[in-house]
C-alpha cells in the first residue's frame, strides 16, 4: 500500500493506493533504469500476508505495547527498518488496534 498525505492548495489530501507486486513491476518498468534499480524490492503477497499476521499476533498476545517497543519488535521480525515501519503504519489503521497517546510514545492496544 502506498499512502500519500499532504495538501493541494488549501485542500487536505489523504490517499491510499493499494499496489500488488505486478503493479510495482509495471511502475518500475516505466522508470529510467537508474531509478528503478534504487527502488526497494517488494515482497510477494504471501510473505507480506504472513508478516502482517505475525504482527497482528504479536500485538494480540502482548495486549498492548508502547510504539517504540512495537517498532523494534517489528523491525526484528522483518529484518528491515522500513518494512517494520510499514507494518507499524498498517497497525495504526487496523480496526482491531486502538492507539492512545502516551507520555513519550503512543500506546498500541489490541481490542480485537
Amino acid at each position: 500500500m502506498l499512502r500519500i498525505r499532504g495538501t493541494i492548495g488549501d485542500w487536505p489530501v489523504d490517499l491510499s493506493v493499494e499496489m500488488d507486486e505486478a503493479d510495482w513491476r509495471d511502475l518500475a518498468a516505466q522508470l529510467p533504469a537508474a531509478v528503478s534499480e534504487a527502488l526497494p524490492r517488494v515482497a510477494s503477497a504471501p510473505a507480506s500476508d504472513a508478516l502482517w499476521q505475525t504482527a497482528l499476533d504479536l500485538l494480540r498476545q502482548a495486549g498492548e505495547m508502547e510504539g517504540t517497543a512495537l517498532l523494534e519488535a517489528l523491525e526484528a521480525l522483518t529484518g528491515n527498518a522500513a518494512a517494520g515501519k510499514r507494518l507499524l503504519v498498517r497497525l495504526r489503521h487496523c480496526p482491531q488496534v486502538q492507539i492512545e497517546s502516551g507520555a513519550d510514545t503512543p500506546l498500541y492496544r489490541w481490542v480485537g
